[in-house]
Protein backbone atom coordinates (compact mmCIF):
# COMPACT_ATOMS: atom_id res chain seq x y z
CA UNK A 1 0.00 0.00 0.00
CA UNK A 2 1.46 3.53 -0.62
CA UNK A 3 2.88 5.54 2.08
CA UNK A 4 0.47 8.79 0.78
CA UNK A 5 -2.63 6.58 1.53
CA UNK A 6 -1.73 5.40 5.02
CA UNK A 7 -3.95 6.84 7.61
CA UNK A 8 -3.14 10.07 8.84
CA UNK A 9 -3.56 10.35 12.51
CA UNK A 10 -4.64 14.40 11.86
CA UNK A 11 -7.63 13.50 10.20
CA UNK A 12 -9.00 11.59 12.86
CA UNK A 13 -10.20 7.84 11.54
CA UNK A 14 -12.81 6.30 13.77
CA UNK A 15 -14.70 3.26 14.13
CA UNK A 16 -17.75 2.17 16.69
CA UNK A 17 -17.56 -1.14 18.47
CA UNK A 18 -20.75 -1.92 16.84
CA UNK A 19 -19.41 -1.85 12.98
CA UNK A 20 -15.70 -3.55 12.85
CA UNK A 21 -17.69 -6.17 15.79
CA UNK A 22 -20.80 -6.37 13.38
CA UNK A 23 -21.45 -9.96 13.44
CA UNK A 24 -23.62 -9.93 10.54
CA UNK A 25 -27.38 -10.22 11.66
CA UNK A 26 -29.71 -8.46 9.05
CA UNK A 27 -33.55 -8.72 9.38
CA UNK A 28 -33.63 -12.39 7.31
CA UNK A 29 -31.07 -14.05 8.94
CA UNK A 30 -28.32 -14.66 12.18
CA UNK A 31 -24.92 -13.94 12.49
CA UNK A 32 -22.10 -14.83 10.54
CA UNK A 33 -19.52 -14.04 12.83
CA UNK A 34 -18.51 -14.54 15.81
CA UNK A 35 -19.01 -11.85 18.90
CA UNK A 36 -15.54 -10.48 19.50
CA UNK A 37 -14.85 -8.63 22.78
CA UNK A 38 -14.21 -4.60 22.53
CA UNK A 39 -10.39 -5.77 23.49
CA UNK A 40 -10.32 -7.68 20.46
CA UNK A 41 -11.76 -4.62 18.14
CA UNK A 42 -9.50 -2.43 19.96
CA UNK A 43 -6.84 -4.89 18.30
CA UNK A 44 -8.48 -4.71 15.43
CA UNK A 45 -8.35 -0.92 15.11
CA UNK A 46 -5.05 -0.76 16.03
CA UNK A 47 -3.63 -3.36 13.64
CA UNK A 48 -5.24 -1.56 10.86
CA UNK A 49 -4.21 2.08 12.26
CA UNK A 50 -7.59 3.73 13.15
CA UNK A 51 -7.01 6.75 15.23
CA UNK A 52 -9.73 5.63 17.73
CA UNK A 53 -12.84 3.77 18.46
CA UNK A 54 -16.58 5.01 19.82
CA UNK A 55 -18.91 3.49 21.49
CA UNK A 56 -22.81 2.72 22.59
CA UNK A 57 -22.93 2.16 26.14
CA UNK A 58 -24.09 -0.93 25.98
CA UNK A 59 -21.85 -1.86 23.18
CA UNK A 60 -19.33 -1.88 25.79
CA UNK A 61 -21.03 -2.53 28.98
CA UNK A 62 -24.36 -5.23 28.80
CA UNK A 63 -27.35 -3.20 29.35
CA UNK A 64 -27.61 -5.67 32.56
CA UNK A 65 -24.18 -5.62 33.87
CA UNK A 66 -23.81 -4.81 37.85
CA UNK A 67 -20.88 -2.77 39.29
CA UNK A 68 -18.11 -4.67 39.35
CA UNK A 69 -18.49 -6.40 35.93
CA UNK A 70 -18.85 -2.84 34.62
CA UNK A 71 -15.68 -1.09 36.16
CA UNK A 72 -13.72 -4.80 34.84
CA UNK A 73 -14.96 -4.28 31.80
CA UNK A 74 -14.21 -0.80 31.55
CA UNK A 75 -10.91 -1.08 32.84
CA UNK A 76 -9.75 -3.69 30.62
CA UNK A 77 -10.55 -1.76 27.79
CA UNK A 78 -8.81 1.32 28.64
CA UNK A 79 -5.44 -0.32 28.99
CA UNK A 80 -6.75 -2.03 25.71
CA UNK A 81 -7.65 1.41 24.34
CA UNK A 82 -3.57 2.51 25.44
CA UNK A 83 -1.98 -0.49 24.16
CA UNK A 84 -3.30 -0.10 20.89
CA UNK A 85 -2.73 3.67 20.71
CA UNK A 86 -6.97 4.60 20.48
CA UNK A 87 -8.38 7.15 22.04
CA UNK A 88 -12.24 7.73 22.57
CA UNK A 89 -13.63 10.95 20.55
CA UNK A 90 -17.12 9.78 21.02
CA UNK A 91 -19.48 8.17 22.94
CA UNK A 92 -23.39 7.77 22.41
CA UNK A 93 -26.48 5.60 24.33
CA UNK A 94 -28.49 2.83 23.12
CA UNK A 95 -32.08 4.01 22.97
CA UNK A 96 -33.07 2.12 20.79
CA UNK A 97 -32.38 -1.54 21.48
CA UNK A 98 -34.31 -2.61 24.57
CA UNK A 99 -37.72 -3.65 24.59
CA UNK A 100 -38.37 -0.48 27.07
CA UNK A 101 -37.69 1.68 24.39
CA UNK A 102 -40.67 0.22 21.47
CA UNK A 103 -42.15 3.83 21.17
CA UNK A 104 -39.44 5.93 21.89
CA UNK A 105 -37.10 6.90 24.47
CA UNK A 106 -37.64 10.95 25.34
CA UNK A 107 -40.40 11.07 22.95
CA UNK A 108 -42.32 8.02 24.48
CA UNK A 109 -45.80 8.63 25.57
CA UNK A 110 -44.72 6.86 29.11
CA UNK A 111 -43.16 9.86 31.68
CA UNK A 112 -41.41 7.10 33.45
CA UNK A 113 -39.99 5.54 29.84
CA UNK A 114 -38.46 9.30 29.41
CA UNK A 115 -37.17 9.32 32.81
CA UNK A 116 -35.89 6.26 32.64
CA UNK A 117 -33.82 7.29 29.17
CA UNK A 118 -32.71 10.71 30.21
CA UNK A 119 -31.47 8.17 32.87
CA UNK A 120 -29.62 5.98 31.15
CA UNK A 121 -28.15 8.84 28.86
CA UNK A 122 -26.77 10.35 32.09
CA UNK A 123 -24.92 7.36 33.21
CA UNK A 124 -23.63 6.55 29.54
CA UNK A 125 -22.16 9.80 29.51
CA UNK A 126 -20.43 8.69 32.78
CA UNK A 127 -19.24 6.35 30.63
CA UNK A 128 -18.28 8.07 27.87
CA UNK A 129 -16.42 10.74 30.00
CA UNK A 130 -14.88 7.99 31.96
CA UNK A 131 -12.98 7.09 28.51
CA UNK A 132 -12.42 10.39 27.57
CA UNK A 133 -15.06 11.46 25.15
CA UNK A 134 -15.60 14.88 24.31
CA UNK A 135 -18.55 14.62 21.31
CA UNK A 136 -21.71 12.94 22.41
CA UNK A 137 -23.90 11.47 19.85
CA UNK A 138 -27.67 11.62 20.22
CA UNK A 139 -29.57 9.35 17.38
CA UNK A 140 -33.23 9.39 18.17
CA UNK A 141 -33.57 5.63 16.57
CA UNK A 142 -37.01 5.00 17.99
CA UNK A 143 -37.93 8.62 18.47
CA UNK A 144 -41.58 8.40 15.78
CA UNK A 145 -43.96 6.57 14.95
CA UNK A 146 -45.91 3.53 12.91
CA UNK A 147 -49.27 5.88 12.91
CA UNK A 148 -49.39 9.61 13.42
CA UNK A 149 -52.72 7.97 16.11
CA UNK A 150 -49.89 6.78 18.21
CA UNK A 151 -48.28 10.43 19.46
CA UNK A 152 -48.69 13.95 18.97
CA UNK A 153 -45.86 15.19 17.21
CA UNK A 154 -45.51 18.48 19.06
CA UNK A 155 -45.54 16.87 22.26
CA UNK A 156 -43.16 14.43 20.96
CA UNK A 157 -40.52 17.23 20.03
CA UNK A 158 -40.92 19.15 23.44
CA UNK A 159 -40.45 16.20 25.32
CA UNK A 160 -37.03 15.72 23.40
CA UNK A 161 -36.09 19.72 23.76
CA UNK A 162 -36.50 19.47 27.64
CA UNK A 163 -34.41 15.86 27.52
CA UNK A 164 -31.55 17.46 25.73
CA UNK A 165 -31.89 20.63 28.11
CA UNK A 166 -31.91 18.42 31.23
CA UNK A 167 -28.97 16.63 29.62
CA UNK A 168 -27.11 19.55 28.57
CA UNK A 169 -27.16 20.84 32.36
CA UNK A 170 -26.06 17.52 33.73
CA UNK A 171 -22.93 17.66 31.57
CA UNK A 172 -22.35 21.45 32.60
CA UNK A 173 -23.14 20.37 36.55
CA UNK A 174 -20.03 17.72 36.01
CA UNK A 175 -17.67 19.51 34.18
CA UNK A 176 -17.63 17.02 31.04
CA UNK A 177 -17.33 19.82 28.03
CA UNK A 178 -19.57 17.54 25.91
CA UNK A 179 -20.38 18.86 22.55
CA UNK A 180 -23.82 17.37 21.73
CA UNK A 181 -24.24 16.34 17.76
CA UNK A 182 -27.79 15.14 16.89
CA UNK A 183 -28.34 12.63 14.06
CA UNK A 184 -31.03 12.67 11.87
CA UNK A 185 -32.49 10.02 9.78
CA UNK A 186 -35.85 9.64 8.18
CA UNK A 187 -36.85 5.98 8.81
CA UNK A 188 -35.97 2.77 9.94
CA UNK A 189 -36.67 0.76 12.64
CA UNK A 190 -39.34 3.40 12.98
CA UNK A 191 -41.74 3.82 10.23
CA UNK A 192 -41.35 7.78 10.45
CA UNK A 193 -38.62 9.26 12.89
CA UNK A 194 -39.04 12.85 13.85
CA UNK A 195 -36.01 15.22 13.25
CA UNK A 196 -35.66 13.18 9.81
CA UNK A 197 -33.09 15.06 7.97
CA UNK A 198 -30.11 17.17 9.32
CA UNK A 199 -31.90 20.32 8.84
CA UNK A 200 -34.48 19.58 10.88
CA UNK A 201 -31.81 19.48 13.94
CA UNK A 202 -30.39 22.87 12.75
CA UNK A 203 -33.67 24.38 13.10
CA UNK A 204 -34.32 23.21 15.99
CA UNK A 205 -30.91 23.52 17.89
CA UNK A 206 -31.86 27.62 18.24
CA UNK A 207 -34.98 26.62 20.43
CA UNK A 208 -32.72 25.26 22.78
CA UNK A 209 -31.31 26.73 26.54
CA UNK A 210 -27.76 25.79 25.41
CA UNK A 211 -27.28 25.89 21.05
CA UNK A 212 -23.73 26.68 21.84
CA UNK A 213 -23.26 23.21 23.06
CA UNK A 214 -24.75 21.41 20.22
CA UNK A 215 -24.91 20.58 16.81
CA UNK A 216 -25.01 17.76 14.28
CA UNK A 217 -23.51 14.73 12.88
CA UNK A 218 -25.10 13.93 9.78
CA UNK A 219 -24.61 10.43 7.89
CA UNK A 220 -23.98 9.73 3.98
CA UNK A 221 -26.24 7.31 4.52
CA UNK A 222 -29.55 8.60 6.02
CA UNK A 223 -29.35 11.59 4.45
CA UNK A 224 -29.21 9.34 0.42
CA UNK A 225 -32.30 7.66 2.16
CA UNK A 226 -34.18 10.67 1.98
CA UNK A 227 -32.99 10.86 -1.38
CA UNK A 228 -31.04 13.91 -0.74
CA UNK A 229 -27.52 15.14 -1.37
CA UNK A 230 -25.43 14.91 1.67
CA UNK A 231 -22.63 17.61 0.38
CA UNK A 232 -25.16 19.95 0.71
CA UNK A 233 -26.65 19.07 4.40
CA UNK A 234 -22.99 19.22 5.31
CA UNK A 235 -22.15 22.59 3.70
CA UNK A 236 -25.66 23.68 5.57
CA UNK A 237 -24.05 22.37 8.74
CA UNK A 238 -20.53 23.84 8.14
CA UNK A 239 -22.13 27.29 7.18
CA UNK A 240 -23.61 27.26 10.69
CA UNK A 241 -20.62 26.26 12.52
CA UNK A 242 -22.59 22.88 13.83
CA UNK A 243 -20.56 20.25 12.41
CA UNK A 244 -19.37 18.67 15.74
CA UNK A 245 -19.35 15.01 14.08
CA UNK A 246 -19.90 13.01 10.79
CA UNK A 247 -20.56 9.54 10.32
CA UNK A 248 -18.59 8.27 6.95
CA UNK A 249 -20.34 5.28 4.41
CA UNK A 250 -22.11 5.07 1.48
CA UNK A 251 -25.91 3.67 0.31
CA UNK A 252 -27.96 3.56 -2.61
CA UNK A 253 -30.41 6.15 -3.19
CA UNK A 254 -34.05 5.42 -1.78
CA UNK A 255 -32.65 2.15 0.18
CA UNK A 256 -33.06 0.08 3.64
CA UNK A 257 -29.84 1.58 5.56
CA UNK A 258 -26.93 -0.25 3.96
CA UNK A 259 -23.90 0.97 5.56
CA UNK A 260 -21.85 0.01 3.05
CA UNK A 261 -18.03 0.73 2.76
CA UNK A 262 -17.19 4.55 2.11
CA UNK A 263 -16.94 5.27 -1.06
CA UNK A 264 -18.13 2.23 -2.80
CA UNK A 265 -21.24 3.17 -4.26
CA UNK A 266 -21.82 6.94 -5.03
CA UNK A 267 -17.84 8.11 -5.45
CA UNK A 268 -18.50 11.53 -7.17
CA UNK A 269 -20.66 12.03 -3.94
CA UNK A 270 -17.86 11.01 -1.94
CA UNK A 271 -15.27 12.78 -3.95
CA UNK A 272 -16.94 16.02 -3.35
CA UNK A 273 -17.47 15.37 0.33
CA UNK A 274 -14.11 14.63 0.95
CA UNK A 275 -13.20 17.92 -0.91
CA UNK A 276 -15.74 19.72 1.09
CA UNK A 277 -14.19 18.88 4.53
CA UNK A 278 -11.13 19.18 3.08
CA UNK A 279 -11.41 22.58 1.77
CA UNK A 280 -12.66 23.72 4.77
CA UNK A 281 -10.12 22.57 6.99
CA UNK A 282 -13.06 20.22 9.22
CA UNK A 283 -10.76 19.12 11.96
CA UNK A 284 -13.23 17.12 13.96
CA UNK A 285 -13.41 13.08 13.81
CA UNK A 286 -14.39 11.59 10.91
CA UNK A 287 -15.74 8.41 11.72
CA UNK A 288 -16.71 5.30 9.66
CA UNK A 289 -20.35 4.20 10.53
CA UNK A 290 -20.50 1.01 7.90
CA UNK A 291 -20.37 -2.21 8.12
CA UNK A 292 -18.53 -4.80 6.17
CA UNK A 293 -20.71 -7.40 3.91
CA UNK A 294 -22.32 -9.87 5.43
CA UNK A 295 -19.83 -12.68 3.79
CA UNK A 296 -17.02 -11.44 5.11
CA UNK A 297 -15.05 -12.94 7.57
CA UNK A 298 -12.86 -10.80 10.48
CA UNK A 299 -9.63 -10.88 7.66
CA UNK A 300 -12.05 -9.48 5.78
CA UNK A 301 -13.19 -7.02 7.84
CA UNK A 302 -10.15 -5.64 8.39
CA UNK A 303 -9.83 -5.12 4.90
CA UNK A 304 -13.06 -2.74 4.93
CA UNK A 305 -11.75 -0.98 7.66
CA UNK A 306 -8.93 -0.01 5.64
CA UNK A 307 -10.96 0.10 2.64
CA UNK A 308 -13.04 3.14 4.21
CA UNK A 309 -9.45 5.03 5.83
CA UNK A 310 -7.63 4.39 2.10
CA UNK A 311 -10.80 5.65 0.00
CA UNK A 312 -10.95 8.76 1.92
CA UNK A 313 -6.79 9.04 1.67
CA UNK A 314 -6.82 8.45 -2.17
CA UNK A 315 -9.89 10.93 -2.34
CA UNK A 316 -8.02 13.81 -0.53
CA UNK A 317 -5.19 13.54 -3.03
CA UNK A 318 -7.83 13.55 -6.17
CA UNK A 319 -9.17 16.45 -4.48
CA UNK A 320 -5.86 18.22 -4.31
CA UNK A 321 -5.38 17.53 -7.90
CA UNK A 322 -8.75 19.03 -9.19
CA UNK A 323 -8.09 22.50 -7.08
CA UNK A 324 -4.27 22.60 -8.80
CA UNK A 325 -5.88 21.49 -12.37
CA UNK A 326 -5.03 25.05 -14.45
CA UNK A 327 -8.22 24.47 -16.81
CA UNK A 328 -10.45 23.29 -14.04
CA UNK A 329 -9.68 26.12 -12.15
CA UNK A 330 -9.79 28.63 -15.24
CA UNK A 331 -13.79 27.67 -15.47
CA UNK A 332 -14.57 27.61 -12.00
CA UNK A 333 -13.34 31.35 -12.19
CA UNK A 334 -14.56 32.21 -15.36
CA UNK A 335 -17.94 30.91 -13.96
CA UNK A 336 -17.98 32.99 -10.86
CA UNK A 337 -18.46 36.53 -12.28
CA UNK A 338 -17.11 39.04 -9.60
CA UNK A 339 -18.86 42.88 -9.15
CA UNK A 340 -17.28 44.41 -6.08
CA UNK A 341 -19.70 47.30 -6.81
CA UNK A 342 -22.65 45.55 -7.11
CA UNK A 343 -21.86 42.94 -4.42
CA UNK A 344 -20.85 46.10 -1.84
CA UNK A 345 -24.80 47.46 -2.60
CA UNK A 346 -26.46 43.69 -2.26
CA UNK A 347 -24.06 43.13 0.88
CA UNK A 348 -26.77 45.51 3.49
CA UNK A 349 -29.56 46.93 2.85
CA UNK A 350 -29.56 50.85 2.57
CA UNK A 351 -31.94 52.74 1.32
CA UNK A 352 -29.23 54.21 -0.75
CA UNK A 353 -28.13 51.00 -1.54
CA UNK A 354 -31.63 49.83 -2.85
CA UNK A 355 -31.88 52.74 -5.23
CA UNK A 356 -28.45 52.18 -6.76
CA UNK A 357 -29.50 48.95 -7.58
CA UNK A 358 -33.07 49.65 -8.90
CA UNK A 359 -31.15 52.07 -11.53
CA UNK A 360 -28.23 49.35 -11.86
CA UNK A 361 -27.92 48.51 -15.82
CA UNK A 362 -28.56 44.73 -15.59
CA UNK A 363 -29.34 43.56 -18.94
CA UNK A 364 -30.90 39.68 -18.70
CA UNK A 365 -30.47 38.73 -22.05
CA UNK A 366 -26.53 39.73 -21.92
CA UNK A 367 -26.60 37.79 -18.31
CA UNK A 368 -28.18 35.18 -20.10
CA UNK A 369 -25.75 34.86 -22.68
CA UNK A 370 -22.66 34.14 -20.84
CA UNK A 371 -21.17 30.83 -21.56
CA UNK A 372 -21.67 27.95 -18.73
CA UNK A 373 -19.37 25.11 -19.78
CA UNK A 374 -20.52 22.87 -16.77
CA UNK A 375 -20.13 19.66 -19.24
CA UNK A 376 -16.55 20.33 -19.76
CA UNK A 377 -16.24 21.01 -15.78
CA UNK A 378 -17.71 17.89 -15.08
CA UNK A 379 -16.13 15.79 -17.18
CA UNK A 380 -12.58 16.87 -16.41
CA UNK A 381 -13.91 16.16 -12.50
CA UNK A 382 -14.70 12.31 -14.22
CA UNK A 383 -10.88 12.18 -15.51
CA UNK A 384 -9.70 13.27 -12.28
CA UNK A 385 -11.40 10.63 -10.41
CA UNK A 386 -10.91 8.26 -13.08
CA UNK A 387 -6.91 8.61 -13.06
CA UNK A 388 -6.65 9.61 -16.63
CA UNK A 389 -6.01 13.09 -15.72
Amino acid sequence: MPNNYQPDPKLKFTFGLWTVGNVGRDPFGGPVRETISPVEICDLLGEVGAYGVNFHDNDLVPIDAGQTQRDDIVRSFKRALKDNGLVVPMATTNLFGDAVFKDGAFTSNNAQIRAYAIQKTMRAMDLGAECGAKIYVFWGGREGVESDATKNPIDAIKRFREAINFLCEYSIEQKYGYKFAFEAKPNEPRGHIYFAVTGSYLAFIPTLDHPDMCGVNPEVAHEHMAGLNFVHQVAAALEAGKLFHIDLNDQEFGRYDQDFRFGSVNLKHAFFLVKLLEDQRYNGPRHFDAHAFRQSDYADVKEFARGCMRTYMILKEKAQRWNADKEIQQIVKTVNVQDSALSKLTAKYSKGNAQKLLDAPLDRIELAAAPLPYERLDQLTMEVLMGVR
